[in-house]
């Protein structure tokens, strides 16, 4: 049921960073699923992969290079989802900012974050 539930908010995460960040566009709640669906199983795979390559590069710029790969598998999804669209680089990468904190505050809210041990 929690994997429901977070699939859920993270859509709604999406939905409310296309109404927040300019140049990043969703249809309808559809393609929000659909997007935080994709988002999240091109970060899990690729996005994983390019975080352990990149792993020097983000020891030198102190972590913010995570952020351009967060962006760039935003950028990834909206090439593949129809009805999700993000314009320029730079609204995927305020969006994915956003959308990081948005889907940390819905998390909270609704209790599903990890639990500590």
């Amino acid at each position: 049921m929690r994997p429901l539930l977070n699939w859920a908010l993270s859509g709604l995460g999406v939905w409310i960073v296309a109404h927040i960040i300019p140049g990043f566009r969703v249809s309808g709640w559809v393609s929000a699923l659909i997007a935080a669906l994709v988002i999240g199983f091109v970060n899990a795979t690729l996005g994983m992969f390019l975080k352990i390559v990149t792993f020097p590069l983000t020891l030198l710029t102190l972590g913010i290079f995570w952020l351009v790969i967060n962006a760039a598998m935003i950028e990834l999804a909206s090439a593949i989802v129809p009805g999700f669209r993000v314009d320029t680089f730079g609204a995927a990468f305020w969006g994915a900012i956003v959308l990081s904190l948005v889907n940390m505050f819905l998390r909270w809210l609704a209790g599903t974050g990890k639990e500590r041990a």
